[in-house]
């Protein structure tokens, strides 16, 4: 018996480890069917607050910003901000914590439960000071330069009590502000604190039974009825553009695979949605979903980030997993799940990337997780990359090694398509767009392969008519003859 536990316990020392590296990637085909996939990302660190060098255990964090290398973390339950240096070897150094800031003078105050932070390029932080009612704008040195309280306006419900819980701020000093009670979309203030009203409200998609109830009704019972309101979202990044990448929570999952509930969006200055869905299936995170291991209904994101090449990575709270796009929303990979091993999680609360590191802070653990990409995943990236890049023979040369590691991953497939697209091999990208029932590319490749066939075999096809033409008329003309003789 003695030995035998010797033994499980040496395998377990073994296995455990390989265990927590593992991500289970997948991705989805046409069908929405799972396809098993090498990790795009492994687990490298999962740090406490030991491991960040803190005197005091985290408590109840909820919001991270990356900058650069700098990492904020938003301590909500120890009312401070925590400030960390990301290292090469992906190990965080604390660079201070903030626990004060300077109000004027000799004041300092506090925070109470600041559930967000954003960082500036010139080192200006903005805080969700949630409980005081406010977002409080520093400088570096932690003065404060700048409130954005409670809107003095008549498009805003001021019997509601002001908690703001997400920030973003763009290069013109403009910012949005999500806030509890509220569903009419972002706080929009300008770089002075003036409020200018509300941005990128979604749209409202009334079912018909409750529209039709709504004319049928009295004005009486019209009151009674709960009225239509648009989302709520729940999370917001912005890209390099300054382009807001926002999630919502709060939607119809029957309207998801039809592109009614857009879970996430990108916002253009007029707040209107102008994310790219080219593919089968619109970013929605998993497309099949039931009651597995107690966990309920469809992905609903909590975070996202944006890369510099417009792919983008979103946080599912339902079953804690990644989801990453490219620009024109195909599903790049799918990972993580629920659990207490490294790689997943209990309660996934925010989302950010440093360089192509992906960390993921888990309120309930008091942990951030830093996912680093496998070879399996830098290639796809800079497949991505040369594509964009106009390097198109470079692109296909790595789609055709991604293809290699994983024959089911249909943008290996497209992206050798849209490769021989662009190099003008127009019949070799139909056949690999008809792979993967690429409709929309296939009709692309296909129309101009019938530009270049009939621009090759021009010649010899107007040599052809011309020869049935001279027949035509030799024959027409040896008839006449033939007809003038029986005359004669």
């Amino acid at each position: 018996m003695r030995k035998f536990m010797i033994i499980a316990a040496a395998y377990l020392l073994v296995t455990v480890p390989l265990l927590s590296a593992e991500t289970n990637c997948y991705t989805y085909d046409r069908w929405g069917e799972i396809e098993k996939s090498p990790d795009t990302y492994r687990v490298d660190k999962v740090s406490g607050w030991k491991e960040l060098g803190l005197a005091v255990p985290l408590s109840n964090p909820s919001g991270i910003f990356a900058r650069d290398n700098k990492l904020y973390v938003c301590d909500t339950g120890n009312n401070r901000i925590i400030e960390l240096q990301y290292n090469p070897d992906r190990t965080f150094t604390l660079q201070r914590v903030i626990g004060h800031f300077n109000a004027g003078g000799k004041i300092k105050e506090t925070f109470d439960s600041p559930e967000d932070v954003f960082a500036g390029s010139n080192g200006d932080l903005f805080i969700c000071d949630t409980n005081n009612g406010r977002v409080v704008k520093l400088d570096r040195n932690l003065n404060l330069l700048q409130e954005f309280l409670q809107p003095d306006n008549p498009t805003y419900d001021k019997t509601l009590a002001f908690m703001p819980v997400k920030v973003v701020a763009d290069v013109s000093g403009r910012v949005y502000v999500l806030a509890k009670n509220v569903n009419r979309g972002f706080l929009k203030y300008e770089s002075d604190g003036t409020f200018t009203g509300f941005y990128g409200a979604g749209e409202v998609h009334p079912n018909v039974a409750d529209a039709l109830w709504k004319k049928l009704a009295t004005q009486k019972q019209k009151k009674r009825m709960e009225s239509f309101v648009p989302t709520e979202y729940s999370n917001a990044s912005l890209d390099k553009d300054g382009f807001i990448y926002a999630v919502t929570r709060t939607f119809d999952e029957w309207d998801l695979k039809s592109d009614k509930a857009k879970p996430v969006r990108r916002l253009n200055a007029l707040g209107k949605d102008i994310l790219i869905k080219n593919a089968a299936w619109p970013p929605i995170g998993d497309l099949q979903w039931g009651d597995a291991a107690g966990y309920n209904g469809p992905s609903r994101f909590t975070d996202v980030t944006v890369f510099d090449d417009d792919s983008y990575v979103v946080l599912d709270d339902t079953r804690g997993r990644l989801f990453g796009y490219n620009s024109q929303g195909y599903l790049l990979f799918a990972f993580g799940g629920k659990g207490n091993i490294n790689g997943f999680f209990k309660k996934t609360a925010a989302l950010d990337h440093i360089n192509r590191d992906l960390l993921v802070l888990d309120s309930m653990a008091c942990t951030i997780t830093v996912f680093s990409p496998t070879d399996f995943g830098n290639m796809i990236y800079e497949a991505l990359d040369e594509y964009a890049a106009g390097r198109y023979d470079e692109s296909a040369a790595l789609w055709s090694k991604v293809m290699h590691l994983n024959g089911n991953y249909d943008l290996a497939y497209i992206g050798l398509g849209k490769a021989a697209l662009r190099s003008g091999q127009y019949k070799s990208a139909m056949e690999y767009f008809k792979l993967k029932w690429d409709a929309k590319y296939y009709s692309k490749a296909f129309v101009l392969y019938r530009r270049e066939w009939v621009e090759h075999n021009l010649g010899w096809m107007a040599a052809v008519l011309l020869i049935l033409l001279i027949a035509h008329l030799v024959i027409k003309e040896m008839r006449k003859i033939k007809e003038e003789v029986k005359r004669s």
